[in-house]
C-alpha cells in the first residue's frame, strides 16, 4: 500500500542549526527525541507511542483497536473521543545544551486540549490545535534523563459545557453528533466528520517538539515586505522582531542573493525589540507560477551579532512578484481574477483537503507526491479549504519551489461560530501565529475568511431548521461580523497588508444562472442540484472556486478496505465508505442518464470513474472557453483523507482515478474545445501561455470505423492568453446524413513540442454504435518502466489498462482510441518490471454491456 510504504520510509529528522563564532556555540535548535509511551487516563497500562502522531495511530499499533479505515471499523472506535489520554516522554539533555542561558520547549502542534508538565512542573495548557505553544524551561531541566508528560482532555467532554450554556445549536451539519461541538473547539473541523470523511475526533502530539537554546538574544521573526517591484528595481524591507534577555548593542547583517550585504546597529532592551533594514535590488528576477516562467528564489540570510559573536541567524527563500486580485464591478457583473506580475492569469487548479485523518502520518514524501501530481496535471493554483488545517511549512516551501499559487482559507467552514471574548481571543492568537508563519511565501496569493458560511446563512435554510429567533439571528450575524469582517481583516492589515482578503467563498450562490456574473462561485447544480453535466456549459461563473462529482476509488483501493462479499453499493462496508447523504443513489441516477447500466460491481466502479471524468471535463473546458469572463477553475477535490467514495481525482493511496488523466489534458496550457450551441459546432482554441505560440490544428469528423467525412487543417500563430473561435458552422452541414451516434469529432493540436488529441461526441455514450475491438498490445520493458503500444481497428471508448500486481503509474489512461492509430503510453513502477504483458488487463465501455 503506497501510503503506508511512505509512512514506513519516514525517519524523524534531527533538525539542528548551529551558529558559531570564535569556537563558541551561540544558538542550538533541534527536534526533541524521546522514548514515548501513552495510556488511557483512567487505566494503568502503558503502551509504546509515536510522536508526532495521535492516539488512534498508537492504539492500532498496540493492538487495542483494528485499522479504523477497514470495513465498518469506524463505528467501533468512537469511544476514543470521550476519553482522556496521557503521553509520557523520557529524554536526555546534554551539558552543552544546559550551558545556554535560555532554553525553550516549543510544541509545534498539540491536538488540542492539553496540560504539559516537565519533571513534575506544570508548563502550560493548550486550547488550539493551530497554534504552537512554547515555554522557557531551563530552571526545570536537569542533566541526563528528563520526564515530559502531556495530559490530553477529551475534546467532547471539554466542549460540552459550552454547548450546554449556549442558547442554540450551531448549524455544523457535517459534525456527526447531535450537539455540533466542533464549533467551540479550535481543531480541524473535518475530524468531526464530513461528506467525504469519517468521524475520528483525535488527540495527540501531531507536530514535532523542538528544543531551542540561546544566549542574550535571538531573532524571533523576520517579515519580508516588498514595497515596490519593476523590471528596473525592487524596493524591499526586512522587519525584525528580536527577543533579548539583556540590554546591549547588537548588529543585524542582511545578505540578499549574491550581491547585497548590509548591516544595521540596534540598541536592544530586555524583552521584544523591533528593527528594519531596507534594500534595493537592481534588475530583479521575477518569481512566476508554474507554466509562466521560472520560480526564482533569492536566499536572504539575517544574522544577529554582539561584539563580533554570532547570536542567531535566519535564512529565508524570497520570491519577488506582484499578485493582484481584481474584484470589482464591470460591464459583465463583478469581476474576480488574479493578475500575476501584471498579467491576467487563468487559474487552473484544485481544492485540497488534508492527506489523512491522522495528521501525525504526514511526511515529506507525501507532500512531494502532492506536488508531483499538481505539476503533472498542469496546475498553477491550490486552494486550502477552510475545514482542514493550516498546512506544514514544508508544503509552502514546495509551493514556492514548484510555482503553485496558494489560496488560504482560515479554518472555518459551513457553520456560524461563537463570538464571545474567549473564542475571539483564541482565534486572534491563531491568526497571529499563522499569518506570521506563512506571509513570507511568494506562493501565498490570497486569504479568505471562511468556506461557505455566508452562502450557507443566506441559502441553506439554517434559520428555519434550527428555529433561530430574530434575536438569535441578529446575534449570530453580529458574531459573523466580529470574526470575519473585523478580527481577521484587522489582523491582516496589521501583519500582512499587501495581500487580498475577503470574508467568505463563494461570494454568490449557484442556484440562479444570473449569480454566475458575480465574482467567485461554488457551482453544485451538478451533484447536489442533480443538473445534467451539460449545464456546466451554461452555469459558468467569473471564477469557479468549487465544483465536482463523486466516484468510487479504483478496485485496487477498494480491495484495501473490503472483501469480495462487500462489493455491492448497498453493502454496509460501501455505505460506511460513502459519506454523502445522496451519494450512491445520485451516482446511479447520473449513470442511467448517460450509460447503459452494468451488470457487476467492478464495471460499475469503472463506469462511475469514466462518468466523473467525462462530466467534469465539460466544466473544465466550458470555464476555459469563457475566458476572460471566467478566469479560474478550481475543482473539488484533489485528494482523500481515507479510502472512500468522493469527489477526488486522486485517492487516499495516491492512485489516479480516470478524472485526473482528463484534468491533465484539460489543463494543458493550450487546448482545443468543442461545444454544440443552437445547432452550430463551435470550436475554440485557447491559450494560457504568456507568449505567442505557433499552432497546427487538425480537425476531423470520422465514422467509428475511421472513415473521415470532414476535415480542416490549419497552421497559424496563436496570440498570448488567446481564446479564438476557429470554427462556427452548422453541425448538419458537416455530418450530412450521418447519424450522430456513428460519428465523432477528433481534434489534434500541436503547439511547441506538444501534441494533444481531444474527442468530442455528438450523442450520449449509451447511444453510441460501439463495436467490440480486437486491440493489439505490444510491450517493451526496461528496468522499472515499460512502454505499451495499443492499436485498434475500430473506435474504442475510454480504454482502461491495469497492470495487475504492479505498483506504479501510467502516463495516460482511460482515453479514447481512433481506429488504426498507435497509442504509446508508459508505465513506471517502484520495482523492476517483468512479464508485464501477461498481467495487463484492458477494458472499455463496450465491455460493460
Amino acid at each position: 500500500m503506497l501510503h503506508k510504504l511512505l509512512q514506513l520510509s519516514f525517519i524523524l529528522g534531527f533538525i539542528a542549526l548551529y551558529s558559531c563564532s570564535s569556537g563558541d556555540q551561540s544558538i542550538k535548535s533541534y527536534e526533541l527525541q524521546a522514548d514515548w509511551t501513552f495510556r488511557q487516563a483512567d487505566k494503568e497500562e502503558w503502551h509504546p507511542a509515536t510522536v508526532p502522531g495521535n492516539v488512534h495511530i498508537d492504539l492500532e499499533k498496540a493492538g487495542i483497536i483494528n485499522d479504523p479505515y477497514y470495513g465498518t471499523n469506524e463505528d467501533s472506535v468512537q469511544w476514543i473521543e470521550h476519553k482522556d489520554w496521557i503521553y509520557s516522554g523520557e529524554f536526555s539533555i546534554d551539558k552543552e545544551t544546559l550551558d545556554f542561558d535560555n532554553i525553550e520547549l516549543e510544541f509545534l502542534g498539540l491536538d488540542t486540549y492539553a496540560d504539559v508538565t516537565l519533571n513534575g512542573q506544570r508548563l502550560f495548557s493548550s486550547d488550539n490545535m493551530f497554534v504552537a505553544f512554547s515555554s522557557k524551561v531551563k530552571k526545570y531541566l536537569k542533566p541526563g534523563k528528563n520526564h515530559l508528560e502531556v495530559l490530553f482532555h477529551s475534546p467532547i467532554k471539554t466542549a460540552m459545557p459550552l454547548y450546554e450554556k449556549s442558547k442554540y445549536t450551531y448549524p455544523a451539519d457535517n459534525d456527526r453528533s447531535e450537539e455540533h461541538l466542533s464549533v467551540y473547539t479550535r481543531k480541524a473541523p473535518y475530524h468531526y466528520g464530513w461528506d467525504w470523511g469519517p468521524r475520528f475526533v483525535t488527540s495527540g502530539i501531531w507536530r514535532p517538539i523542538k528544543i531551542n537554546a540561546w544566549n542574550d538574544a535571538r531573532i524571533t521573526d523576520v517579515h519580508f515586505v516588498q514595497k515596490s517591484l519593476t523590471e528596473e528595481k525592487a524596493e524591499l524591507s526586512f522587519e525584525y522582531e528580536i527577543e533579548a534577555t539583556v540590554a546591549e548593542t547588537a548588529t543585524i547583517s542582511l545578505s540578499f542573493g549574491d550581491a547585497i550585504k548590509t548591516n544595521k546597529e540596534v540598541d536592544l532592551k530586555k524583552g521584544i525589540n523591533k528593527a528594519s533594514i531596507n534594500i534595493t535590488v537592481d534588475k530583479p528576477e521575477y518569481w512566476w507560477p508554474n507554466g509562466m516562467g521560472e520560480q526564482k528564489l533569492y536566499a536572504a540570510t539575517s544574522e544577529l551579532k554582539t561584539n563580533g559573536q554570532l547570536l542567531d541567524s535566519k535564512t529565508q527563500k524570497i520570491g519577488l512578484r506582484t499578485i493582484e486580485v481584481i474584484n470589482e464591478p464591470d460591464s459583465l457583473g463583478v469581476s474576480f481574477y488574479f493578475k500575476v506580475n501584471g498579467i491576467p492569469t487563468f487559474m487552473r487548479g484544485v481544492n485540497y483537503i488534508p492527506n489523512d485523518c491522522f495528521l501525525g502520518r504526514m511526511t515529506d514524501s507525501i507532500y512531494q507526491n502532492n506536488f508531483d501530481d499538481l505539476l503533472a496535471s498542469n496546475m498553477n493554483m491550490l486552494r486550502f479549504w477552510g475545514g482542514g488545517v493550516y498546512e506544514d511549512d514544508r508544503f509552502f516551501e514546495l509551493a514556492d519551489e514548484k510555482g503553485i499559487l496558494l489560496w488560504q482559507d482560515f479554518m472555518f467552514a459551513c457553520t456560524m461560530y461563537p463570538s464571545d471574548d474567549a473564542f475571539l481571543d483564541n482565534v486572534a492568537k491563531e491568526a497571529d501565529y499563522n499569518i506570521k508563519r506563512l506571509r513570507n511565501h511568494p506562493s501565498l496569493a490570497i486569504w479568505c475568511g471562511n468556506n461557505e458560511v455566508k452562502v450557507g446563512w443566506h441559502n441553506w435554510g439554517w434559520q428555519d431548521k434550527y428555529g433561530y429567533t430574530e434575536d438569535d439571528q441578529k446575534e449570530l450575524l453580529e458574531g459573523y461580523d466580529k470574526l470575519f469582517n473585523k478580527l481577521l481583516p484587522n489582523k491582516l492589515k496589521e501583519l500582512d497588508s499587501k495581500r487580498f482578503y475577503y470574508d467568505s467563498s463563494p461570494i454568490s450562490n449557484w442556484g440562479d444562472v444570473k449569480d454566475m456574473k458575480i465574482a467567485d462561485n461554488h457551482y453544485w447544480g451538478v451533484w447536489w442540484g442533480k443538473h445534467e453535466f451539460e449545464k456546466l456549459n451554461e452555469y459558468v461563473p467569473r471564477f469557479m472556486s468549487e465544483f465536482g462529482f463523486q466516484s468510487f476509488p479504483p478496485m485496487e483501493t477498494i480491495k484495501e478496505f473490503s472483501e469480495e462479499k462487500d462489493w455491492d453499493i448497498e453493502s454496509d462496508v460501501m455505505k460506511t465508505h460513502q459519506k454523502s447523504s445522496i451519494g450512491n443513489v445520485t451516482i446511479k441516477e447520473y449513470m442511467q442518464r448517460d450509460y447503459k447500466m452494468p451488470n457487476n460491481f467492478e464495471d460499475f466502479v469503472y463506469l462511475n470513474q469514466i462518468m466523473q471524468a467525462e462530466g467534469m471535463r465539460v466544466g473544465f473546458e466550458a470555464q476555459r472557453r469563457n475566458k476572460p469572463f471566467c478566469m479560474g477553475s478550481l475543482y473539488w477535490q484533489l485528494n482523500d483523507v481515507w479510502p472512500v467514495v468522493s469527489w477526488s481525482g486522486i485517492d487516499y493511496y495516491g492512485r489516479w482515478k480516470a478524472m485526473q488523466y482528463f484534468i491533465k489534458k484539460a489543463y494543458e496550457p493550450v487546448i482545443t474545445s468543442a461545444v454544440v450551441e443552437d445547432g452550430n459546432l463551435n470550436i475554440h482554441l485557447i491559450s494560457d501561455k504568456i507568449t505567442d505560440t505557433k499552432v497546427s490544428s487538425l480537425l476531423q469528423i470520422i465514422k467509428l470505423d475511421g472513415t473521415v467525412i470532414w476535415e480542416q487543417n490549419k497552421k497559424f500563430t496563436l496570440e498570448a492568453n488567446a481564446n479564438d473561435v476557429i470554427l462556427d458552422t452548422p453541425l448538419s452541414k458537416l455530418i450530412g446524413n450521418h447519424s450522430k451516434n456513428k460519428v465523432v469529432l477528433v481534434m489534434n493540436t500541436q503547439y511547441d513540442s506538444n501534441q494533444t488529441e481531444t474527442i468530442f461526441l455528438f450523442s450520449k455514450v449509451k447511444n453510441l454504435a460501439l463495436q467490440n475491438a480486437d486491440i493489439d498490445i505490444q510491450v517493451k520493458e526496461s528496468g522499472n518502466s515499460a512502454e505499451v503500444t495499443l492499436k485498434s481497428p475500430v473506435f474504442v471508448k475510454n480504454i482502461e489498462i491495469i497492470a495487475d500486481g504492479f505498483n506504479g503509474k501510467w502516463s495516460d489512461n482511460y482515453f479514447d482510441m481512433i481506429p488504426n492509430k498507435e497509442y504509446k503510453i508508459s508505465f513506471n513502477s517502484n520495482a523492476p518490471i517483468r512479464d508485464l504483458k501477461s498481467k495487463l488487463q484492458v477494458k472499455s465501455v463496450i465491455n460493460t454491456y
